[in-house]
């Protein structure tokens, strides 16, 4: 885990930039502890930003905390804190949760860090100068938890508010207002432009049919309460809680004063986000920006939510997964794997422990684990653990399993940067099936019996898979790639490999003696009825 504050001009050979790639999280509201949610944007953060490293590019990967508004004005008042106090306490939990889950961040970012506060300022003074802000009157439908104003028409039934179901409250003061009516056709034009801006294509169908009903201005600022940064041409008044948050993407990349490092990595890549908050991100950020004259993201991704046997995730329900829980008993990999293994990154999930342990056992510990138990146990079996020279004439079979290589590389390429998790993940789990099948098929206890020279060949090929898979499991296990790398005696470290090293098969180089290693994916018991996890007794490597 690193913070690095400073601009960063990274060359290559000849003094050319590198490429860059900006990809961020959602700032996270610290009314409370960090939970699964939290965990999984930011995981999915982590391996993007790994994967484009991976690919040579120059990343910056933003998180960070939401503090401001009047929940947490309300909910500090209420344990006899000042807000600051209170965020300041809930703070260390995410970056706690973050190491954990050996999430490679570069900056974590506060809305009240003082840099912050002078962006917001700025950004708004700059909307103000373009005509875009004005100040009016706000009445209307308010719901605190969600920080989100309603019509009347958009609530449930007993003014119930439509996301989190709680009850609203009719507010009524002066505010300023933004013009988001007068970016209504400019916003339908970028969504028509950049197919990819929303993503998946059903999200992005949404917004635009809301859209397209119409777009009232909106309130940006309150004055009910003063936990939040003043107003710059009124400080009677505070900053509406998303004009401020949304500008934490600017702000870390510099913005107003450091524009080198503005040009250099605006606009981002990716906004990575939940589904509850992607019409903030896609309607109100982009409008923001074309009226400050700044160029939009390039695409939003927007997640599902995981529900828990079925059921929404509740403390009163007492099925509130806990992230740091679930590291501590199941492993951090094994958990950063289930979350895009299991559910199509994109869509709502369930989670069970049952689902949980199925996946460890079937598709660690027997495909993946099994994988480098067998290869390497036949090698220090009938090559005393040295990789031999590649011999013989290739046959069809050899050539398949080179071509999968390099395609499922190809392949990776395509999917990570683009936020298709779950699709990259089955693209390395048909790889990790057909490695398995190469060796079923080319039977290496037989071609020993037979004394065969394409033993070799055969060995050889096994274990360049197995720098392959290494590659290809790195963002999204990157402890267990470390193994992996310590095992295959790789020159480097797993975060220092580089797609220029997996464009050609042959990379092992022959003559190297290698060591088994430990079990990399242990099996696990997990007892429903106490919750405890156990390491299963070790089953013996199948050929």
């Amino acid at each position: 885990m690193t913070e690095n504050y400073n601009y960063r001009i990274i060359i290559q050979n000849g003094g050319l930039k590198l490429e860059k790639f900006y990809v961020t999280t959602p700032i996270y509201y610290v009314n409370d502890k960090p939970h699964l949610g939290h965990a999984y944007t930011t995981t999915a953060a982590d391996i993007i930003a790994r994967f484009n490293k991976f690919l040579g590019r120059d990343v910056f990967f933003l998180t960070g905390t939401d503090e401001h508004g009047q929940k947490i004005q309300q909910a500090a008042e209420k344990r006899g804190m000042t807000p600051k106090e209170f965020v300041d306490a809930l703070v260390p939990k995410f970056k706690e949760l973050w190491e954990k889950l050996n999430i490679s961040y570069d900056h974590f970012i506060r809305t009240t860090d003082p840099e912050h506060i002078k962006a917001v300022q700025y950004i708004f003074k700059k909307c103000y100068e373009n005509g875009d802000i004005y100040l009016g009157e706000y009445e209307g439908w308010y719901c605190i938890p969600c920080e989100t104003y309603y019509t009347e028409k958009d609530l449930l039934e007993g003014k119930l508010c439509p996301m989190c179901k709680r009850e609203v409250v009719r507010v009524k003061e002066e505010s300023y207002f933004f013009r988001l009516s007068k970016y209504q056709d400019k916003l339908l034009e970028l969504y028509e432009k950049n197919p990819d801006f929303i993503a998946p294509d059903f999200r992005r169908n949404e917004i635009v049919n809301f859209v397209k009903q119409g777009l009232k201005d909106l309130s940006i600022s309150r004055t009910s309460f003063t936990w939040g940064i003043p107003v710059p041409i009124n400080e009677k008044h505070v900053i509406y809680v998303w004009f401020d948050a949304l500008t934490n993407y600017l702000t870390a990349v510099g913005y107003p004063e450091d524009t080198e490092r503005l040009n250099h990595y605006w606009p981002a890549d990716l906004h990575l986000v939940g589904k509850d908050i992607l019409r903030f991100h896609t309607v109100y950020w982009p409008a923001f920006l074309m009226s400050a004259g700044l160029e939009v993201p390039k695409r939003v991704f927007a997640h599902g939510w995981w529900t828990v046997n079925g059921e929404k995730m509740s403390k009163s329900k007492g099925n509130v997964v806990d992230p740091f829980e679930l590291v501590e008993k199941f492993g951090v990999d094994q958990i950063r794997f289930f979350l895009f293994r299991e559910v199509s990154f994109g869509l709502d999930g369930d989670f069970t422990y049952e689902k949980l342990v199925a996946r460890i056992n079937g598709e660690l510990a027997n495909d993946l684990g099994n994988l480098f138990n067998r290869t390497l146990s036949m090698l220090k079996k009938y090559r005393s653990s040295i990789v031999p020279e590649p011999k013989g004439v290739e046959d069809e079979l050899d050539v398949k399993l080179k071509n999968k290589a390099l395609a499922t590389v190809s392949k990776l390429k395509e999917l990570i940067p683009k936020a298709e998790l779950t699709k990259a993940l089955d693209e390395i789990w048909q790889f990790v099936s057909f490695v398995n099948f190469y060796i079923d098929r080319r039977a290496p206890w037989s071609l020993n019996k037979e004394g065969k020279e394409e033993l070799d060949r055969v060995l050889y090929n096994m274990v360049e898979a197995l720098r392959f898979i290494t590659a290809f499991v790195y963002p999204y296990m990157p402890s267990s790639a470390e193994k992996m790398v310590e095992m295959l005696k790789l020159d480097k470290k797993a975060e220092s490999l580089r797609i220029s090293e997996f464009e050609e098969w042959g990379g092992i180089k022959p003559g190297i003696e290698l060591e088994k290693g430990g079990i990399l994916f242990p099996r696990v018991e997990y007892n429903p009825k106490t919750g405890e996890v156990s390491i299963a007794k070790t089953k013996k490597a199948t050929k």
